[in-house]
Order: structure tokens, then sequence, then C-alpha cells
């Protein structure tokens, strides 16, 4: 299988309507959203990010799935919208780390939403273990097991949980096609749920133990980067760190 970020963007936004879950790239959030023009900009700002990192990305970090304080906003799996506005600068993350030129806002300003944007524990943690690693942002692409957001309930849209297994095989084919447009890179799985969805397909997880995996070149960038620094940071993150 091959793929390509216009592709995939295609299969996000014609994945099918579930209960209880949110699509970012498609569906608006009536409450939140500044309008109708929310999905698209979020689907317009994945592209650029995704754009940026085929053929170059080395390594691809996969957790569960998207969260309200994260991508629901954002696009962006483990990205909150407050990193996209610029508002993360002081912990050494800049909008340009995610990908280049201007983000736009795709929420409103309200008490869950403020001026500065969502901000997600997650997306900190991971942004800024890369950041203080002195790792290449575009080297490391981001994604999740289940890619949409899924919601306690309908209209829950400020609500996490986890995706139900029924849920996650539906998305078995999007995260197949995500991981068709990297197919140099190795994955690495972010808590139990990935580990197992990954597992399934057959995909070969790399491990902080699991070294023989990589080739001297691989082991080489990773030591470099800070890997023990960024799954340290991430197992210290739980149990939250798998909803972004």
């Amino acid at each position: 299988m091959t793929s390509t970020p216009d592709e995939f963007l295609d299969a996000l936004m014609s994945f099918p309507a579930l209960p209880g879950v949110f699509n970012p790239w498609r569906d608006i959030d009536p409450v939140h959203d500044i309008g109708a023009e929310s999905p698209v900009t979020r689907a317009e700002q994945l592209h650029r990010y995704l754009t940026e990192r085929v053929g170059r990305a080395r390594f691809i970090l996969c957790a569960e799935a998207l969260g309200y304080e994260g991508g629901h906003f954002s696009g962006i799996a483990m990205t909150s919208e407050r990193i996209l506005l610029g508002h993360h600068v002081t912990k050494g993350v800049l909008p340009a780390d995610v990908f280049s030129g201007l983000a736009r806002r795709t929420s409103k300003v309200t008490p869950k939403t403020p001026a500065k944007g969502a901000t997600e524990r997650t997306a900190t943690v991971v942004w800024g273990a890369l950041k203080k690693a002195g790792t290449e942002t575009r080297d490391v692409v981001l994604w999740n097991a289940f890619a949409p957001h899924p919601m306690k309930g309908p209209g829950a849209w400020l609500t996490n949980r986890k995706p139900t297994p029924t849920e996650l095989r539906l998305g078995e084919p999007l995260l197949e096609q995500f991981l068709a447009m990297f197919p140099n890179a190795k994955t690495i799985a972010v808590g139990d749920v990935s580990e197992g969805v990954l597992g399934g397909l057959g995909v070969t997880i790399v491990s902080d133990d699991v070294n023989p995996l990589l080739d001297a070149d691989e082991a080489a960038f990773l030591d470099s980067s800070g890997w023990q620094r960024w799954m340290k940071a991430l197992k210290r993150a739980e149990p939250r760190v798998g909803l972004c």
C-alpha cells in the first residue's frame, strides 16, 4: 500500500460517522468551533504537518486517540491549539516546530477554550520532551491508533473516553494508510491500546529495550535525541497520555 497526505485526508473525511465520535477534519463542534470553516482549517493544518514529514520522518509516535484538549481543535495528534497559537514559547515549543507558516484558531474563546487556546498535558509533555532532547521535530511524526476523538456521548464535546474494540477495528484501515505514508519510519507505541492495535496489524514496534530492531544509524539517532528521556516523560504523564 502507498499513501499521500491528499489521499489520507480524503480517507479521514470519508470515515463513517459513529455515535459519540467527533471527526475534527469533517465535523463541526457547534458549541466551541468558530464556524463552518473550522474543520477545513484543521484539515489544511494536518495536511501541512504531514507534508513536511513525508519522506523525512524517521519515527512514528503512536498513542491511543484524539482528546478534546488536543486534536479536537488542532486536528493534529498530541498537539494542542495553544502550541499552534504560539503560547508555549516559554516552554521552548514554537508553532514552527509543528509546521511552517501561520496557524489559525478553530475554537471560540470560552472558559474551556481560553484566549491562549486549549492546552493538553500529553501535548505539552511530548513536544517539550522532543525539544528538550534537541530532536529535529520533523524527524518524528505523531499519530493515534484511532484517528478521531471518542467522546462520552453524542454532543459531549469536551469529554474523552477510550475507543471501543469495534471503533478500533473500524479505524484500522486509516492507521494502515497513515503508516503507508512513512514506510521507512520505525514505530513507537505509546500505551497499551496503541501497542495492541499495532501488534494486531503486524507492525514491528520499537521499545526502549528492543534496540536490535534498529540499524546503527537509527540507534545513534535515538541515543542522540534523548530517547530514554522521551519514554520517561511519557510514562510520567500516564494515565492521561493516551488521549490527545
